[in-house]
């Protein structure tokens, strides 16, 4: 918005000149992180008081950590205000005409959404499992499948008209369409090599990453500031490759596929960011306020669709490891039970307790030292992540 402000305000007189440097995107994406920052750290005493007053509480689960008991009361929900931190900076920093940014913030609402009802349910029916795995799923998947159709199409031409063309011709061809290696899956660590997924195994793939990463994120959301700073850390990654892959200068010097429009994404990374380090003001131990579904779920479809467009899924799972790992021994441990369960009549477990976190708790170690942990091992894999930049 305030760019298309800008450019009226140098078209009606000379004298507004100095609005040029809104046309630079590093600049907007430095002051989006502070809008983002600023609001989310004026606002947040007020809507932690709302929900407190609304009575908007963590239920602890019976079944878990006997040192989160005392975590009973604490509000939660508080995702919504890093949904509305993201929301209001991005809208007023970022080109509108930009498609990838309004489809990544459709789907960080559309999972935003998502995770309120279920938290909502968990609030006001006093259930700590909240909206039942196969109705939640149903709706994750709905957005998934939607967004990985329409980004299919869309990493492939570079606007809407053109987006809708081969849209039109992969029906006719009886949805067989060859793609452009942009759209294939590209490996780090490699120049320029890709696997071509076609149009079916695209869907497939990104699907996978969008509710995948959403998931994984909103299992690591157990400790305080556990999730939000890698997310943080992760997003900001995730901003340095959208820059690069939006510029057709860098991208081709590195060997990344450019995809124009990519770029503007920065200005969403950079907005997450902000957002992120306001509500880990308040999220630190001991936390004030929890994110809960509403924000865990978004983040994390919110980083699978930015990895989607900058073709950079598998570095993704690089950075994200721990949420990777997190979601990993859920599996396993559940896995794991139901075979015993059924081989031997007694169920047994892998892990002291999951997800990974809590089996670290189980195993003597203090929250804040799971947290920090989690945090450094985060840090190093995002450089891990950067380095493919260069070392291709």
């Amino acid at each position: 918005m305030l760019l298309s402000l800008a450019q009226w305000l140098q078209s009606i007189s000379p004298e507004f000149g100095y609005f040029r440097v809104f046309q630079y995107l590093t600049f907007r994406a430095v002051m989006a992180a502070l809008t983002a920052l600023l609001i989310g750290l004026i606002a947040g005493p007020a809507v932690i008081r709302y929900l407190t007053s609304i009575k908007i509480d963590q239920p602890i689960r019976a079944y878990g950590m006997e040192s989160h008991l005392s975590k009973s009361g604490t509000p939660t929900m508080g995702g919504v205000l890093i949904l509305i931190s993201i929301a209001i900076s991005t809208l007023l920093w970022f080109d509108w005409s930009n498609r990838f940014v309004w489809i990544v913030l459709l789907v960080t609402l559309g999972f935003g959404a998502i995770g309120w009802v279920d938290d909502w349910r968990k609030v006001v029916n006093k259930d700590p499992e909240g909206m039942r795995s196969r109705e939640k799923y149903f709706w994750q998947s709905l957005i998934g499948v939607l967004a990985a159709l329409y980004l299919v199409f869309s990493i492939s031409e570079n606007s809407n008209f053109r987006v809708m063309e081969l849209f039109i011709s992969w029906i006719k061809s009886g949805f067989d369409v060859n793609l452009p290696p942009k759209a294939g899956l590209f490996l780090p660590f490699f120049k320029e090599v890709s696997y071509p997924l076609g149009v079916l195994g695209f869907v497939i793939l990104t699907y996978l990453v969008i509710v995948g990463s959403s998931n994984a994120v909103n299992l690591t959301d157990g400790l305080d500031g556990l999730a939000i700073m890698p997310v943080v850390m992760v997003c900001s990654a995730l901003g340095v490759f959208a820059y690069v892959t939006g510029s057709s200068v860098y991208s081709k010097y590195l060997f990344f596929p450019y995809i124009p429009g990519a770029g503007e994404l920065l200005i969403f990374c950079a907005a997450m960011a902000g957002a992120g380090l306001a509500f880990l003001w308040f999220n630190t131990h001991p936390a004030q306020v929890f994110m809960g579904d509403v924000g865990a779920l978004a983040l994390g479809g919110a980083l699978g669709t930015i990895a989607v467009i900058v073709r950079q899924e598998i570095v993704l799972a690089i950075m994200g490891g721990i949420f990777v790992a997190e979601a990993v021994s859920v599996m396993m441990q559940v896995t794991y039970f139901k075979y015993t369960k059924r081989k031997y009549g007694e169920g047994r477990r892998i892990l002291k307790m999951a997800p990974l976190h809590h089996h670290f708790e189980k195993a003597g170690w203090k929250e804040t030292q799971v947290v920090v942990r989690f945090w450094i091992i985060t840090m190093l894999l995002c450089l891990v992540g950067l380095s493919t930049l260069k070392l291709r």
